[in-house]
């Protein structure tokens, strides 16, 4: 009796909407996952109206419009796509967005912004018309598991530049920080940083459950600690903001500074070749970045079927599309899906409920910004650097024998680029020109799908005259 009863049982409101036994995960898990997420990229909060203030955007409008677009575009791939991805302004095209448009070609911002709405407008017909889905798919199935390992370095580099233990070398162009040097600033974080990542590390062996959100508070309060001791000492003209959070309210009324600024330009002072180039060249880096970590984080999360494909990559990569002509409305640069996801997808988020989540903590934000912003970098970088590791591990599963040497050298070639070069789709573009050149030269062209063919002309086109 009451077997039967437990089977009439109806399916609460969240297993309806995000199909959670279906993903073996629970409420807990995915809320927990889409904490960590948001905890990853905090950061961005404080570094994309920095960046985009170089430009001369007011940078409270720019935050502002940062945690909005974040909203929509990650509440969309939550409840479109159900898949545990966030997204944000992307940290690469805000710096290319600030200082070569703007400062370099000599654009105003609004010429900018104009640009990255055309490129959402033209990302949502494509969405649409299934070319980015199909782009997804034509790329090889060892091919995507390289990306998840080459975004695995690529992170982890992020995190030991973020974490400060990286630091620029004239002698060897990278090298370890000085703990000594500066200690009180750059020494103390990148310390913290370090044990951060070893707690992480062990709570994960033992297999404690929220390993990596414990871990980024454990170091932010760490770092607290050390401030009121006298052991951290803020320098704000250094980069080093005070670690305890202020209460201030935020000035709303700053967003129409950026609001629909992206029609109100003069547009006889627009060249248009140029301005077409510039879209270009959004279009190249955001759609190959967005499909880099579609593909890495949904590989090393076991999301895509037998043919290496993302069941529900059409939604999500209309989301992507639509956050970014949002974004552009309201007054931020391109919004891309995160490789931070990883963070959340690496804690046990497997739905869009994860996505949700960090959807809900980007609009808090809002009200809650100085809290947010006080988050350090080397309080998040430990997790990047613990999921760069998890990610990584999927290099076991690409076959290095000598029979699939046209498979793994392609592959080689994305990992290598990725960290090395900084960009995800510097890696894609790379893996897939040798993945065509090699195959055909060893007569294999067979295993080549037609529209790999036509990616890797677009590539060199890119290199040529992008």
């Amino acid at each position: 009796m009451s077997g039967k009863t437990a089977d009439n049982t109806k399916p609460g409101f969240c297993e309806k909407l995000f199909r959670l036994k279906e993903h073996n995960t629970s409420v807990k898990t995915e809320i927990t996952a889409g904490v960590t997420t948001f905890m990853t990229m905090a950061y961005i909060l404080a570094v994309n109206p920095s960046i985009l203030s170089a430009a001369g955007m007011d940078s409270t409008a720019v935050l502002l419009a940062t945690c909005l677009a974040s909203f929509v575009g990650t509440m969309l791939m939550g409840l479109l796509a159900n898949l545990p991805f966030a997204l944000s302004a992307g940290m690469g095209l805000n710096a290319y967005f600030a200082y070569t448009i703007v400062l370099g070609f000599g654009y105003s911002w609004q010429t900018a912004l104009l640009a990255v709405f055309a490129e959402g407008v033209i990302f949502i017909v494509l969405s649409l018309t299934r070319v980015r889905e199909a782009i997804f798919n034509a790329i090889p199935m060892t091919l995507k598991k390289a990306v998840s390992v080459g975004i695995g370095l690529f992170i982890a580099f992020i995190g030991l530049k973020n974490a400060g233990l990286v630091v620029d070398s004239s002698a060897t162009l990278v090298a370890i920080t000085n703990f000594t040097e500066n200690f009180n600033t750059a020494g103390i974080s990148a310390l913290l940083a370090l044990l951060g990542t070893f707690l992480i590390f062990i709570l994960h062996v033992r297999k404690f459950k929220g390993a990596i959100l414990v871990g980024i508070f454990a170091t932010w309060v760490a770092g607290i600690i050390c401030q009121l001791a006298g052991l951290y000492i803020p320098d704000p003209e250094a980069g080093f903001a005070s670690l305890i959070p202020s209460l201030g309210m935020t000035d709303f009324s700053a967003l129409l500074l950026t609001f629909g600024q992206c029609f109100n330009i003069d547009f006889s002072a627009v060249d248009i070749l140029n301005f077409i180039v510039i879209v270009c060249s959004f279009l190249f880096v955001d759609l190959f970045d967005t499909l880099g970590t579609l593909i890495g984080v949904s590989a090393k999360a076991g999301m895509l079927d037998e043919n290496g494909r993302l069941p529900k990559i059409r939604p999500a990569l209309l989301a992507d599309a639509v956050a970014t002509t949002t974004g552009a409305v309201l007054g931020t640069s391109t919004v891309s899906t995160f490789v931070e996801s990883s963070a959340g997808v690496g804690s046990g988020g497997r739905t869009g409920l994860t996505a949700v989540t960090t959807a809900v903590l980007f609009l808090v934000s809002v009200f809650l910004a100085p809290i947010f912003v006080a988050i350090p970098s080397f309080a998040t970088a430990p997790a990047l650097i613990v999921v760069g590791f998890l990610m990584f591990s999927a290099i076991t599963e690409i076959k290095f024998d000598k029979e699939s040497l046209t498979e793994t050298i392609p592959a080689y070639i994305a990992i290598l680029a990725m960290p090395l070069f900084y960009s995800i789709s510097e890696g894609i573009s790379l893996g897939v020109i040798s993945y065509t050149v090699i195959n055909l030269c060893c007569g294999k062209a067979k295993k080549i799908p037609p529209l790999l063919y036509v990616l890797t002309v677009l590539f060199i086109l890119k290199y040529i005259f992008l």
